[in-house]
């Protein structure tokens, strides 16, 4: 018996908290029955567990995929807007998978998409700290005291950053790692000591970095970097 919420991300159909989400909406069900109490356990073997009425599947087996993001793409399975989205990359891919994390519509770079709930709810816990790393061009030239403050900490959304690593690679160009994953927090960073962002680009996502796809492509990671996100996402 597991944790009806473990059950439907591991299932593919969305992260722990937004099946949480689900399920306090009254949108799960088990044997026929509305589920909306969090610590309700099932057995995905034996019971017929439902969202919105329809059965959920355990997946076949689990896809891990790595798209470097093209600009002009949202990261989500669906936009109200009708923007693309990374999916719209994904030609050939059957699985239902979803995004870990996101990277925002103007920006590019390496994203992990997955349908193994437990890994991607590991990967995106602030607890675990896993770093992202970024490339950023921004208007002027940063002097070491603004360095100084994004690498201690700057206010965004009325919280303070916690510490990250930034190393200038040219006057207008900056390494940022961050082990957050606020919205748009790195080009909220470069906003509060005004150099704003002109072009954001991941270079690395965890242990996971590729120099040679090209935007737009995408490839399953091999067995070898899985194991390595996994042992960088049980850090405490």
């Amino acid at each position: 018996m597991e944790r009806l919420q473990k059950i439907l991300s591991q299932a593919g159909v969305a992260s722990r908290r937004a099946s949480e989400k689900l399920m306090l909406e009254g949108r799960v069900s088990v044997n026929g029955k509305t589920v909306t109490e969090l610590g309700t356990k099932a057995d995905p073997a034996r019971d017929d567990i439902r969202v919105d009425g329809s059965r959920i599947k355990t997946p076949e087996r689990h896809l891990y995929l790595l798209l470097n993001k093209p600009k002009g793409y949202v990261t989500t399975r669906s936009d109200p807007q009708k923007r693309a989205t990374v999916l719209d990359l994904l030609k050939g891919v059957r699985e239902y998978i979803y995004p870990v994390g996101r990277l925002d519509y103007d920006s590019e770079g390496l994203l992990i998409l997955t349908n193994d709930g437990d890994l991607a709810a590991r990967l995106t816990h602030p607890r675990h700290g896993v770093p992202r790393v970024y490339e950023a061009r921004v208007l002027g030239a940063p002097d070491a005291h603004d360095l100084s403050r994004l690498a201690k900490g700057v206010s965004i959304d009325g919280r303070r950053t916690e510490p990250a690593e930034i190393v200038a690679l040219g006057p207008s160009h900056l390494r940022i790692t961050v082990r957050e994953g606020r919205n748009r927090q790195v080009r909220k960073m470069c906003d509060a000591i005004g150099h704003p962002v002109t072009e954001l680009r991941r270079v690395a996502v965890g242990p996971i970095r590729d120099t040679r796809l090209k935007p737009g492509q995408w490839r399953e990671l091999t067995p070898q970097e899985v194991e390595r996100l996994r042992r960088a996402a049980s850090a405490t």
